[in-house]
């Protein structure tokens, strides 16, 4: 079989899909990023043999098929843009752009290029979001009228190693994410199991920071979550999450048919709860209701298994390489990837002003790209330190308390 040669630009996050992307026949020919300490630690894993670069510049001349962008979670887009221009196959880390000009720019880019671009969004392959979409492919719910996504990912608060790893320096964009950017996790699962589209949302937050004057926090946005929805082009409505960090974590999702409904239950290590109405059982059902562990049905469970996020980063990765290898589109295209941060971005904006609607563009309409071509604002540092232009919180003027900037400070002056 032909191996895809490709390279991973982002090496703290793009590590852990080393396993992954060797599994699946890939060859990992080169490495980039600018922090040494993550660039080395990768290139232990390979060996000698791979190429590493400092510079995305030197790395995108390197002779590869593909690239993983696994760089900053806001600042996917540009770079995806770069090798799509170059004709090299795209797999991007969530999400897919930070701001409203860069999905413009993504789907024009995308659009022009002869390589296929894919979001690296690995939540829908889980084995019972996997599930979800097979009852929901069956047609025995029925019309799917509502769906829920809820990704909750509670920090602890006095996590330094956490810290080091996944907020390193004072102006990284985890330190200004709003709660509704992050929102990948839980709104792909839904959209992929029901194939429904949003075209207008509202957000509404709920504040309430982390109280303890001792804990290591550094988050400038006091909100706990964001309570999201969405109605769709087929007229159901979604209600989800962004990154949520309350209650006991973990991951839900539920799709409701007019005939029955089917989710993962809480708690349970990933058993699905599959109900109809008493005069909607389908024709062979025994049981109103059934609770039961699904199954992977498929050749290389034995490898999934081994993989992070519940197999998701092996079976996103075997999706990618399969639609290079087998010229197809991918399910997770950029009109889809787009289309989820347009969600995000406008989500924030209304829950910023308290739950007003907006509508969310499609962008394979030239009307709606012309709209929003122009709008760079953004809760996060720029590339090159500019300042946010939008608020990340929805009490505008929130920054933690000086004891907590000043535990994370001190736990940042080492490396994990």
């Amino acid at each position: 079989m032909k191996k895809v040669r490709i390279g991973i630009f982002g090496t703290n996050r793009g590590s852990d899909y080393i396993s992954a992307l060797l599994a699946n026949n890939a060859d990992i020919v080169a490495l980039c990023d600018k922090d040494e300490f993550w660039l080395n630690k990768a290139k232990a894993m390979l060996g000698d043999d791979v190429a590493c670069y400092a510079s995305f510049d030197e790395f995108i001349e390197h002779p590869m098929d593909a690239v993983l962008l696994a760089n900053y979670f806001n600042e996917h887009a540009p770079f995806a843009a770069r090798c799509l221009k170059k004709g090299i196959h795209v797999l991007s880390e969530c999400t897919a752009a930070g701001t409203m000009a860069d999905c413009v720019a993504l789907v024009r880019a995308a659009e022009k290029s002869k390589a296929k671009y894919m979001l690296c969004e690995n939540y829908p392959f889980m084995k019972f979001n996997r599930e979800i979409k097979r009852v929901c492919d069956g047609g025995t719910l029925g019309k799917i009228i509502y769906a829920e996504g809820e990704y909750n990912h509670p920090f602890a608060g006095g996590d330094a190693k956490a810290a080091r790893r996944y907020k390193p320096f004072e102006k990284h964009w985890r330190n200004r994410n709003p709660r509704c950017y992050y929102l990948t996790h839980s709104l792909a699962p839904i959209m992929y199991a029901t194939g429904a589209n949003p075209i207008r949302v509202t957000a509404m937050p709920m504040f309430y920071p982390v109280q303890d004057p001792n804990a290591l926090y550094s988050s400038f946005c006091g909100d706990r979550l964001a309570i999201i929805t969405t109605l769709n082009d087929d007229d159901s409505v979604f209600k989800f999450t962004g990154t949520a960090g309350y209650g006991g974590g973990g991951n839900s999702y539920r799709v409701c048919g007019i005939n029955g409904q089917v989710e993962n239950l809480r708690g349970t290590g990933g058993q699905i709860m599959l109900r109809y109405n008493k005069w909607t059982i389908p024709e062979g059902v025994e049981q109103r209701e059934t609770q039961y562990m699904p199954s992977w049905n498929h050749p290389k469970e034995e490898l999934i298994e081994k993989e992070g996020h519940g197999g998701g980063d092996f079976l996103v990765i075997e999706e990618f390489l399969n639609c290079i290898l087998e010229d197809r589109k991918p399910d997770f295209d950029v009109y889809f990837a787009t289309r989820m941060s347009a969600v995000a971005i406008l989500a924030h904006r209304s829950l910023l002003e308290r739950g007003v609607p907006y509508d969310v563009p499609d962008f394979r309409k030239e009307e709606d790209r012309v709209k929003w071509e122009k709008d760079t604002l953004s809760p996060y540092y720029g590339p090159n330190g500019e300042e946010p232009t939008l608020p990340c919180c929805s009490h505008t003027d929130f920054k933690p308390m000086d004891s907590q900037w000043n535990a994370y400070l001190e736990a940042i002056k080492t490396r994990e």
